[in-house]
């Protein structure tokens, strides 16, 4: 399976280090239980092959976030920094095998991560900044996010995901099969939306899917 998308990255940001692939499960989401590992993996105290996420990391991913004129503040922050709170006070749990993946690598590097429903974004999927006023809604209760200034993935029909919150349109949901994921990563810290990646797709690969990178032409 492969995904093309416009890597003409220097519009967006020269500060901006992208990994992404795609993942097939082998059934639809709401056939697969959340393994005991993601579960444990949610927790702050869990063992990963990642370094651990720190103020660096978290400062990295602001700077990247405000390079076209966006401010990662209030219930704006870079979604990483949500998982980080939620993991501290107890509120992070389980959604589907595919978001608790997600989460898990983002919590324990920092990075934020974005997974959308494949097939329910439309050709063709490029990277970019939404102009000032840009915004989509990004949960089931209709609350809207701005994201004007803010690296986004857009397809067809607009931008649908992003490092703070992706769009309500392309998230997943217990039919999915086929998933994109994007590593939001910075050259301020280089390899490390790489090795946030790999460990990534290791989780996804314990649960039998099969992940392939995206091919950026």
């Amino acid at each position: 399976m492969q995904v093309t998308a416009d890597c003409s990255l220097a519009p967006v940001s020269p500060l901006i280090e992208i990994v992404a692939f795609t993942t097939e499960f082998d059934r639809a989401l709401g056939e697969i239980a959340a393994s005991d590992a993601l579960r444990a993996g949610l927790s702050l105290g869990a063992a990963t092959p990642l370094p651990p996420a720190d103020d660096r990391i978290r400062a990295a991913v602001r700077d990247l976030l405000r390079k076209a004129g966006f401010k990662p503040t209030g219930r704006s922050k870079p979604a990483s920094e949500y998982l980080l709170r939620a993991a501290g006070d107890g509120s992070l749990g389980s959604i589907n095998a595919a978001v608790d993946a997600c989460n898990v690598a983002s919590l324990h590097s920092g990075l934020p991560i974005s997974v959308v429903d494949l097939d329910r974004a439309a050709a063709p999927l490029t990277i970019g900044v939404p102009a000032p006023g840009s915004s989509y809604v990004f949960n089931a209760g209709g609350q809207v996010i701005d994201i004007g200034g803010l690296v986004s993935l857009i397809d067809a029909e607009g931008p649908c995901a992003g490092p703070v919150k992706d769009s309500q349109r392309t998230k997943t949901h217990p039919g999915t099969r086929r998933t994109l994921s994007i590593v939001w990563g910075t050259t301020a810290l280089p390899g490390l939306a790489a090795t946030t990646a790999a460990y990534y797709r290791e989780l996804l690969h314990g649960l039998g899917a099969a992940t392939e990178p995206v091919a950026f032409a």
